[in-house]
């Protein structure tokens, strides 16, 4: 019997699927991540890293902690779902400003469409952080600085506000002040 039960543990941990190896490369000059499992391509998606003025930092890091529901305390209470924390307050998350990503926009996060976010999360929660490696490179594209994807607006960002682009105005028609009523304005 006692030589049984080294037998039966070996055969066991022999049979213990071994965690895979998760290579995170996120390139900011390129505004990319891809995503490596045991050196075989998983995902390429298209993120938002630093803004000017708010870099991302680059190296190699670990995922420090991850959190499937967050709301930033600095910025604004701002959703960050599906958050992959991998330096200090740095994370990398789902966003909802989807027409943004590809070019800078973020306060430093790496910001990812929900989904990828989502398919991103699970990996990482599934293989396990410390198999998990998160490579940062490359430096911001300067010409996308100057104003936010899409030709809108920005309002506020000297002071950390987020971009937002103005709405369409609205034309009211002129007031009439003794003058005829304009026809097409019915005023009830």
């Amino acid at each position: 019997m006692r030589r049984l039960v080294p037998c039966v543990v070996a055969v066991l941990i022999g049979t213990v699927p071994a965690a895979a190896k998760v290579v995170v490369t996120i390139d900011k000059s390129t505004q990319h991540m891809s995503v490596a499992v045991d050196g075989t391509p998983r995902y390429n998606f298209a993120v938002s890293t630093g803004r000017a003025g708010y870099g991302t930092p680059n190296g190699t890091y670990r995922p420090q902690r991850l959190a499937r529901t967050w709301f930033s305390k600095k910025y604004y209470n701002s959703p960050m779902p599906h958050s992959i924390f991998f330096h200090g307050g740095y994370a990398i998350h789902g966003s909802y400003e989807i027409s943004r990503l590809g070019g800078p926009a973020s306060h430093g996060c790496v910001r990812l469409h929900p989904s990828n976010a989502a398919a991103l999360y699970a990996l990482v929660q599934r293989e396990g952080a410390s198999n998990t490696t998160i490579v940062v490179t490359g430096s911001s594209p300067a010409a996308r600085h100057a104003e936010p994807r899409g030709g809108g607006r920005s309002y506020g960002s000297e002071s950390g506000y987020p971009y937002y682009q103005q709405p369409p105005a609205y034309s009211y028609p002129p007031p009439s002040y003794g003058q005829p009523a304009n026809p097409y304005w019915r005023g009830w």
